[in-house]
């Protein structure tokens, strides 16, 4: 790969997902897209970088940036912002929705589905009586193919190994060979979409909790804040947005609070 077919990847990649590809990922691009090359029985990513530049189909556009995406996640992933949900959050949450008996939840890059499907085991485990509620579950990724996988609900002996207790997997999940597949009934509490961050989002309810987490260090300082102010408008003005260890709000928007009594990275809306 020649460092104009890296640029032109970059582009590429940057213009249709937001996401930046610092230099010094070349070795990531061409392991990720090795299989592209294959499947379309090129022979190089220039070759590859040609048929784009030569006629750029809507298909193999996707299947680049769907190459490209980083897709890392595990069950309960961190633990502690999933103590924080079950120990704060939503029970101040059910107590201020008592009496509309309606919460909504919205994990945003949700890739192969392990973070909405752990939020749906925490109801079931610890709020049971949420499943008598008005209670939505939205999980939305950029790329087709992983909500694919995560509608599935299937898992390797790795997958599920990170982060499930053992009692959980046998709880929630049934074996076929050497994969898991969820139950029915975690599998069916979790709406899947597709959504791209950076374009324009749906009609959406205003959300409780929204959970975005180790994503936003992938987009530039300008898309962050386009993003953190969308996002300050889809949240209710209780609610709570999470975000990954390493990220904040400093220097990208003025709408939120870190609440520092919570630790685990819980923002919240500034009163206006």
């Amino acid at each position: 790969m020649t460092a104009q077919d890296f640029d032109y990847i970059c582009r590429l990649l940057q213009e249709r997902s937001a996401i930046l590809l610092e230099p010094g990922k070349e070795y990531l691009v061409e392991t990720r897209l090795a299989p592209v090359v294959r499947q379309r029985r090129l022979s190089s990513i220039s070759e590859l970088v040609s048929h784009l530049r030569d006629r750029p189909a809507p298909n193999l556009l996707s299947e680049i940036v769907e190459a490209l995406v980083t897709t890392e996640t595990s069950f309960f992933r961190d633990h502690a912002p999933f103590e924080t949900l079950r120990r704060n959050v939503l029970p101040e949450l059910m107590r201020r929705r008592g009496r509309e008996r309606q919460l909504n939840i919205w994990c945003a890059a949700c890739s192969t589905g392990q973070e909405p499907y752990s939020l749906a085991i925490l109801v079931r485990e610890h709020f049971p009586e949420l499943l008598t509620w008005k209670l939505s579950l939205l999980a939305t990724d950029i790329s087709a193919q992983v909500l694919a996988r995560a509608r599935q609900g299937v898992y390797n002996q790795i997958e599920v190994n990170r982060g499930l207790p053992a009692a959980l997997l046998i709880k929630y999940f049934e074996q076929h060979g050497t994969t898991w597949q969820l139950r029915d009934t975690i599998r069916s509490m979790v709406e899947f979409r597709e959504l791209n961050l950076d374009r324009p989002w749906p009609s959406l309810p205003r959300m409780d909790v929204i959970l975005i987490r180790n994503v936003m260090i992938y987009f530039h300082v300008d898309t962050k804040k386009a993003i953190f102010a969308r996002l300050a408008r889809a949240l209710q003005s209780d609610g709570y947005l999470l975000l990954g260890g390493a990220e904040t709000t400093f220097n990208l928007s003025n709408a939120f609070r870190r609440v520092e009594e919570l630790k685990t990275g819980f923002y919240q809306l500034l009163p206006e």
